[in-house]
């Protein structure tokens, strides 16, 4: 839904966009093809990845830097309303603290997902 509502956003500035997904919905997305996005890159497109990787357990992170290897980006845009992984969501709890380092393990023991 992000990257669709991205796209209308884009439109309406008239700017041309394609919006590339992993996932099956071809209603409002195409396949995501590297050559395809690299193509539309080429014809002056802005291409949308959304859906991630479509695979289990990669955040939408994950794919948007696997994507832009892929096409060879010069850059990588990220928009998020926290700055790091906290213990606790911010959001509901006031006293969730930022974790300064942390290895797999430590994510998995401690259900930091």
């Amino acid at each position: 839904m992000n990257a669709t509502a991205l796209q209308a956003a884009l439109e309406t500035h008239k700017v041309p966009t394609r919006v590339q997904t992993a996932l099956e919905v071809r209603q409002v997305a195409e396949p995501y093809i590297r050559r395809r996005a690299i193509r539309h890159l080429e014809k002056g497109r802005v291409v949308i990845f959304g859906g991630g990787t479509g695979n289990p357990f990669f955040t939408t992170d994950t794919a948007a830097a696997l994507r832009a290897a892929e096409i060879d980006a010069e850059v990588v845009l990220k928009a998020t309303n926290v700055d790091g992984i906290y213990d606790e969501d911010p959001m509901k709890n006031d006293s969730a603290t930022l974790c300064k380092a942390l290895s797999y393990r430590q994510v998995a023991m401690q259900r930091l997902n």
